[in-house]
């Protein structure tokens, strides 16, 4: 589990990285042919590691409420973002990975609701749910990327 942290922490501060050098049109501009901007899946990728391990571990999420609706899955991406929601994620985008990982070790993952995702993984603990929030991270890091050369 120690790699796999370090992996989705690495991916997490590449992220965090693109956040704070992109100007907030280039960060919600949402191309033509696109369905989203740089900005909406960076949100989405912290909503859903919440919602994956905490929500389906039956615990609170550890971030703001508001962003499961602004940014969770089948959530529409808007080009009028609050500046508001990119300093919020600026500022927990690492740092609520950096939880799930003490929190994991700290034993707080006691039970899990196994979840079928829509890429037709089935999540049957903690550990998969870490696994493939980390192997979606990836995802949205090929979609930023991606958008990056169109912005």
């Amino acid at each position: 589990m120690e790699k796999l942290f370090e992996t989705a922490l690495f991916t997490r501060v590449s992220l965090l990285n693109i956040l704070e050098s992109k100007s907030y049109e280039k960060l919600v501009d949402i191309p033509e042919n696109f369905k989203n901007s740089i900005f909406w899946n960076i949100a989405h990728l912290l909503v859903t590691q919440q919602l994956l391990c905490y929500k389906l571990s039956g615990l609170e999420i550890k971030i703001d409420q508001d962003l499961v609706s602004k940014y969770g899955k089948g959530a529409t991406a808007i080009a009028e973002v609050e500046p508001s929601d990119i300093q919020y994620v600026k500022d927990n985008l690492v740092s609520a990975m950096a939880q799930t990982k003490e929190d994991f070790n700290d034993g707080l993952f006691e039970n899990f609701t196994p979840y079928m995702t829509s890429t037709g993984i089935e999540l049957k603990s903690v550990e998969d749910a870490i696994s493939f929030s980390t192997f979606h991270d990836g995802i949205h890091l090929g979609i930023v990327l991606s958008l990056m050369k169109i912005v």
